[in-house]
């Protein structure tokens, strides 16, 4: 399997003797899979079809499928008289007329022309078609517009994990770097830590010599990073074993995120050291820079 990005467009285009049409189906970021669907009602079953067919294909994302479709000329039906709708009319003319002429009122007669311009008068049979082997064209359509979309997806997908891997291949040159980073401060703490010790002791009449070396050391120990140093290298691993599976792995990768950003955050404020600081803070880039593109994976 391999990576997708959960951005993506698709279209397509069609016809038929009776109808003509056009599919649009797009794709942003979504924490689930949030489908939205604008497909004619009297196509009977294709939106339960659309919907069936992009859950199986699709983990997540703000997808929306559009279908615009209309009917050709030569199948758009005839145009005939509503006779009914006629004889009223030509009732209340006729009442129009006679009320004029008791009025002294010379109205003309209307005309053929402004009879059938009447609201009703004329209408436009619907066609008897029937919809169901348009439907059936529509979804293999269909299969073939989704089978393209995820192609999309998918080739987004692989240049976001050689972004990822490249991104990795930083953070695991700067974790080997704060390591280095800590031994050089490692060295200096050493010495200021005796040096404050033999300050205290100078100055604390009666102070157990024991008890503030205890102190002291578990100081040193706080400002340990050597734990914070082999998470990050666990995690790194695990990215880069996430992007090796491929699949729907946005979400973890989100989690894996959220534990880099943790990591580097204790690092900087634990450093108590120019150089590992500088460093802690290039890792928190690097990792707002994966975390941007994390947020475009299924």
């Amino acid at each position: 399997m391999t990576i997708r990005s959960m951005t993506a467009f698709a279209s397509a285009q069609g016809s038929s003797e009776q109808h003509s049409w056009s599919w649009e189906l797009r794709s942003v970021n979504a924490k689930g899979l949030d489908m939205r669907l604008r497909v004619p009602d009297w196509l009977l079953g294709l939106e339960t079809l659309s919907r069936s067919v992009l859950s199986k294909s699709l983990a997540r994302g703000n997808v929306s499928l559009t279908l615009r479709i209309t009917r050709t000329e030569d199948s758009a039906g005839q145009v005939q008289v509503n006779t009914a709708v006629l004889h009223s009319v030509v009732k209340a003319l006729a009442e129009a007329q006679s009320i004029a002429r008791q009025n002294r009122v010379e109205v003309n007669p209307a005309s053929a022309a402004e009879l059938l311009s009447f609201k009703g008068v004329l209408e436009q049979s619907a066609g008897d078609d029937d919809p169901a082997p348009l439907v059936a064209t529509l979804s293999k359509e269909l299969e073939s517009l989704v089978a393209e979309f995820v192609q999309m997806r998918e080739a987004e997908g692989a240049a976001l994990a050689q972004i990822l891997n490249a991104q990795l291949e930083q953070l695991a040159a700067l974790t080997v770097r704060a390591g280095e980073r800590a031994g050089e401060r490692r060295e200096k703490m050493a010495e200021t830590f005796k040096a404050n010790l033999a300050r205290v002791l100078d100055n604390a009449d009666g102070a157990d010599p024991d008890r503030v070396a205890q102190e002291l050391a578990l100081i040193a120990v706080k400002a340990d990073v050597t734990e914070e140093l082999d998470r990050l290298g666990a995690h790194i691993a695990a990215a880069r074993g996430l992007l090796a599976k491929g699949g729907a792995v946005g979400r973890k990768l989100d989690f894996l995120m959220q534990e880099f950003n943790r990591e580097a955050n204790t690092l900087c404020s634990k450093a108590q050291h120019a150089g590992l600081t500088a460093v802690g803070l290039e890792l928190k880039t690097v990792i707002d820079q994966m975390r941007e593109q994390v947020q475009n994976i299924e």
